[in-house]
């Protein structure tokens, strides 16, 4: 058994400020039993709309920010999982990263989004640049297999499943979920969705207004939200078992009877 927890909140353009605001959010985490601690795409800078500001801000995995999240992780015993900008020297564009880091300071996994939003109106790949398609990474917390996934990709089920097929028992999801028509409704239904068809949790923190559509949630493998925030910044803990996943796997074998791969369109 792990708890897992889900933070809501809302980033601004000051990364002093944004990592204060995830330090209390992992403190309260942690006092509550957390031992896996999500917080938003993100998380480590916002801006009304994603241009050069976020080049600008953009850093190295071992730069401030990330070396204040590996702070936090240690100080508390805890995985702590956030979005970052991670930045390369002399690079026209940045890379949309999710890092889980590990109680003892170091990155367990990294996630860099895949597929970028340019959609709804918005352009992503103008600062942005996807990530390469790897063989995903996880990492283990007593018994329980975590995978990392970030916003948009949530719309691509193949990227999900392959999480499921490199071992994962629990979907970690970073977003920044713009509003907009019918969004919030697709945030919740494909969430729901990726639960249900891989029969795996779905631990989902996203941003709140202004930026974001909020309702951060944990869902079990049969698609039942367990946790739910709604539009307030908080954190929710949830908690997630190794027998779930496998009396559900029991009962729906969906993962052992299909008869596809996903193989990556070059």
């Amino acid at each position: 058994m792990v708890h897992v927890a889900v933070g809501q909140f809302a980033p601004g353009e000051d990364k002093k400020e944004n990592l204060a605001t995830v330090g209390g959010m992992v403190a309260e985490a942690a006092e509550q039993g957390a031992r896996v601690v999500l917080l938003p795409e993100y998380a480590m800078f916002t801006a009304p709309r994603i241009d050069r500001r976020f080049v600008a801000a953009a850093e190295p995995l071992d730069g401030p920010f990330a070396s204040g999240l590996a702070e936090l992780a240690e100080r508390h015993g805890v995985h702590v999982v956030a979005g970052v900008l991670e930045g390369r020297p002399d690079a026209e564009r940045f890379r949309n990263a999710l890092v889980a880091v590990a109680p003892d300071g170091m990155i367990s996994a990294t996630y860099r989004k895949l597929h970028l939003y340019d959609a709804f109106g918005m352009t992503e790949s103008e600062v942005v640049e996807p990530g390469e398609i790897d063989e995903p990474e996880t990492f283990a917390v007593d018994g329980l297999t975590f995978g990392l996934q970030t916003c948009y990709d949530l719309r691509f089920p193949e990227v999900t499943r392959r999480i499921a097929d490199a071992g994962a028992d629990v979907l970690l999801l970073a977003a920044d979920w713009v509003p907009g028509p019918l969004k919030e409704d697709h945030w919740v239904t494909l969430a729901r969705a990726r639960a249900i068809e891989n029969t795996m949790y779905v631990a989902a923190a996203g941003q709140n207004a202004p930026t974001g559509a909020g309702n951060s949630m944990i869902i079990d493998p049969m698609g039942t939200p367990i946790v739910a925030l709604g539009e307030q910044t908080a954190i929710a803990v949830g908690r997630i078992t190794e027998e779930r996943v496998a009396e559900v796997r029991a009962k729906n074998p969906a993962l052992r009877l299909r008869r596809f791969t996903v193989a990556p369109r070059r």
